[in-house]
C-alpha cells in the first residue's frame, strides 16, 4: 500500500550467542543454590557467557553481520548503527563506534542508547523515526551484552539470573515487510534504586571503597521488581494494544524480554493470552537484558513462528525504571 512506503520496516534480523555455556549444575558448585531452585523462581536452566577477552561489540559485530547478510545489505549502505547496551566496551567512545568499524560501515553515524533491559525498543524507536522523516535509508538496530562482566558470582541472588548475547535488526522504508505501527516508551526514575549498578559513574567514581563493597555489579530488589515488573507490564501492553485500535487477539505473536519465566507467565495470565502465543527462550539464555527481544525475534522468524501479514508485540521492561513496546506487522 502506498501509504507504508515511507514507514519503518524490518527487513533483516541477526543475533549471536557466545558457545560457553553456564548451567544451574556450575552454579550449584559456585555458590549455595540448586538447579530445581532456579527453575522454579525463574525458569532459566543455562545462560551464554563469553571468554575472557571478548568484548560486547565483538558479539554486536556478528550479530550485525548477520542481520546485514539477511536483509542483503552492504555494511556501506548503513546510514547509522544503534547500540543499545548497558556493558559498553569503554564509557566512549560508543560501543557503536567499535561495531562500525569491525563491520566496515564506513558512511554510518553511531551512537548507543543506555535504557538497561527496554533499551533496543528505545533504540529501535529512534531508527524508527529515522527512517520516517525520511532522513535515512538504512539503520542498523542492536541489543548487545557481556552482562558476565557485571555479574557477581558470589551473590546467589543476582549470578543465576545474567547471560551474554546480542541481536540485531536492520531497518528500511519502502519495504512491504515488517511495518513497525507503532512503538510507546516509558519511565519512572522514582524507582532507580531497585534495579542499577551502582558505581563507575560520575555520581559513585571507582575507588578503593566501590571495588571492595562490590558496587561494580549489578544489584537489584527482587520481589520490588516482579511486582513493578508485573503491572507495568500489563499496563504497557494494554495501552499498546488498544491505542493501535487492535485487540489482544489481533496479536498472533507476544516477545516480552526475558528477564524470568514467571514475570512473562503472570503478565500473561492477567491479559488472558493464551501459551501457544508466548516466545520464549529465557531457559536457554538467561536474561540478557537489552539483547534478549532482537535474540527471540530472531530465533522465532527462523523457527516459522512469524508468518506474513501476522502482528508480534514487543515488550520490556528495566533499570530506570524504563519500560518500552512496538507492534509490528510482519
Amino acid at each position: 500500500m502506498k501509504e507504508n512506503n515511507n514507514r519503518a520496516a524490518i527487513t533483516g534480523t541477526g543475533a549471536f550467542l557466545p558457545a560457553k555455556r553456564l548451567t544451574n549444575y556450575d552454579l550449584e558448585r559456585m555458590v549455595d543454590t540448586s538447579s530445581e531452585w532456579i527453575i522454579k523462581r525463574t525458569g532459566i536452566k543455562e545462560r551464554r557467557i563469553v571468554e575472557d577477552g571478548v568484548a560486547t561489540s565483538d558479539l554486536a559485530a556478528i550479530a550485525a553481520t548477520k542481520a546485514l547478510e539477511d536483509a542483503n545489505v552492504s555494511p556501506k549502505d548503513v546510514d547509522l548503527i544503534i547500540t543499545s547496551t548497558i556493558t559498553p566496551d569503554s564509557l566512549f567512545p560508543s560501543t557503536s563506534c567499535y561495531v562500525q568499524k569491525k563491520i566496515g560501515a564506513k558512511k554510518a553515524g553511531a551512537f548507543d542508547v543506555l535504557a538497561a533491559c527496554a533499551g533496543f525498543i528505545y533504540a529501535l524507536s529512534i531508527g524508527q523515526n529515522y527512517i520516517n522523516s525520511g532522513a535515512m535509508n538504512t539503520v542498523l538496530v542492536i541489543g548487545a551484552e557481556c552482562l558476565s562482566k557485571v555479574t557477581d558470582y558470589t551473590d546467589r541472588t543476582t549470578c543465576i539470573l545474567f547471560g551474554d548475547g546480542a541481536g540485531a535488526t536492520v531497518l528500511q522504508r519502502g519495504n512491504k515487510r515488517s511495518h513497525i505501527l507503532s512503538t510507546f516508551l516509558g519511565a519512572d526514575g522514582n524507582h532507580t534504586d531497585v534495579l542499577s549498578l551502582p558505581a563507575g559513574g560520575s555520581k559513585m567514581p571507582p575507588s578503593t571503597k566501590t571495588l571492595q563493597e562490590r558496587l561494580h555489579y549489578i544489584k537489584f530488589r527482587g520481589r520490588e521488581v516482579f511486582k513493578l515488573a508485573i503491572t507495568n507490564l500489563t499496563e504497557l501492553i494494554t495501552k499498546t494494544v488498544t491505542s493501535s485500535n487492535l485487540t489482544i487477539d489481533d496479536i498472533s505473536l507476544f516477545i516480552l524480554h526475558q528477564s524470568n519465566f514467571r514475570i512473562i507467565e503472570a503478565t500473561m495470565e492477567r491479559l488472558k493470552i493464551p501459551r501457544e502465543k508466548i516466545f520464549h527462550n529465557i531457559e536457554k539464555y538467561g536474561n540478557t537484558s537489552s539483547a534478549s527481544i532482537p535474540i527471540a525475534l530472531d530465533e522465532a522468524k527462523k523457527e516459522g513462528r512469524l508468518k506474513p501479514g501476522d502482528l508480534v508485540l514487543l515488550a520490556a521492561f528495566g533499570g530506570g525504571l524504563t519500560w518500552s513496546s512496538s507492534i509490528v506487522r510482519w
